[in-house]
């Protein structure tokens, strides 16, 4: 039995993940903001942690208070948001807003957790392809991939960092998901990209720790 930490857990991905899990008997630490029903329905091997808001000093001290003690064998930073800047209507507050939730955040809950993580500890980031240079082809949404390529190279570095301790760091689109973030447009649906997304954290080694990947297993650029 494996303890996982999940960000974001309430709904969408981090909801899938914490019921994949769950489903697999793993004890699940589900960090949310507000939890939801779908959560607070998965059994006694899922503890709900509200009041998490990776964004704020609050609820980070929430969630270090609550995991005080607990050795982690996985933690997930799935916590994140979208918002939609164009160049004639640059909005810099949103752009700030994501650079806090979809890159700083997830580094500092890592920082925070780091000595909690056992030898031998897996790490996944929750990323986007949006996040890559390469891969841009229409341009716009300039917060969104400012901050997921700034996790991504954050992840890269934790990549090294965190290898003296064989502590693999997995780098993960999730795919184009059906979830409230895109207004349920996307092409799979959250239970299929966890699903694929266990399956590339149960493979994740040191050899592929620091690789960035879609979550049907293609190798993206950066």
């Amino acid at each position: 039995m494996k303890t996982i930490v999940i960000t974001g857990a309430n709904r969408g991905i981090g909801l899938s993940l914490a019921t994949l899990y769950a489903q697999q008997n793993q004890i699940v630490y589900a960090l949310c903001r507000q939890t939801s029903v779908e959560l607070a329905a998965l059994g006694d091997n899922v503890k709900v942690i509200e009041g998490v808001d990776v964004a704020q000093d609050s609820g980070i001290d929430i969630m270090q208070t609550s995991l005080r003690g607990i050795k982690i064998d996985l933690l997930i930073c799935n916590a994140g948001i979208l918002r939609d800047e164009k160049l004639d209507h640059l909005n810099l507050d949103t752009i700030r807003q994501q650079f806090e939730v979809n890159a700083l955040s997830p580094l500092r809950v890592v920082s925070c957790l780091q000595y909690q993580l056992v030898d031998g500890a897996k790490v996944a980031m929750i990323t986007s392809r949006m996040g890559s240079i390469t891969d841009n082809t229409s341009g716009g949404r300039y917060g969104y991939r400012m901050s997921k390529a700034a996790l991504n190279a954050a992840s890269m570095s934790l990549s090294h960092d965190l290898s003296p301790r064989q502590i693999s760091v997995g780098i993960y689109h999730p795919g184009y998901v059906q979830t409230d973030m895109v207004n349920h447009g996307g092409d799979i649906s959250a239970i299929e990209s966890a699903s694929r997304l266990v399956g590339l954290i149960d493979e994740l080694s040191m050899k592929t720790s620091g690789v960035f990947k879609h979550s049907n297993g293609q190798d993206l650029p950066w």
